[in-house]
């Protein structure tokens, strides 16, 4: 028969799936539009914004291809960890950087729509997958 995976494992990869489609779908509305993850990715700029954002899409992206790839399965728990910082960088860059970073940060979860309840359930689901063995 198969390998058997435990239930862990599909935690972490729906974890880190939920985060790269969350990171896809809208995150912030306001009266700019909405906007999704990758609108604060920019290298003119780069600020603690930008690191964050990559931090989240780099490291839920190399999440889901560990758990495809067995030679990458011992780095899950570091990739749901990159994950987890990114969106602590992310949040202290909308609170210290100015313009329309400062106006989200001050009301994140005013402005939040369905893409960053998705990350948020995604880091939290991931990180819980990765612990466990």
């Amino acid at each position: 028969m198969g390998k058997k995976v435990s239930i862990m494992s599909y935690l972490y990869l729906i974890g880190m799936a939920l985060v790269v489609i969350g990171f896809c779908c809208p995150m912030f509305s306001g009266f700019l539009g909405s906007a999704n993850g990758f609108k604060f990715i920019n290298f003119d700029n780069s600020g603690f914004v930008t690191i964050g954002a990559l931090l989240i899409i780099a490291g839920a992206i190399a999440g889901v291809v560990a758990c495809f790839v067995p030679q990458l399965s011992g780095l899950k728990l570091i990739f749901a960890l990159c994950v987890l910082a990114g969106a602590i960088v992310l949040v202290i860059g909308f609170t210290t950087n100015g313009g329309i970073y400062k106006a989200i940060g001050k009301n994140i979860l005013k402005h939040a729509t369905v893409g960053f309840y998705l990350v948020v359930v995604g880091i939290v689901v991931g990180v819980v997958g990765a612990l466990k063995k």
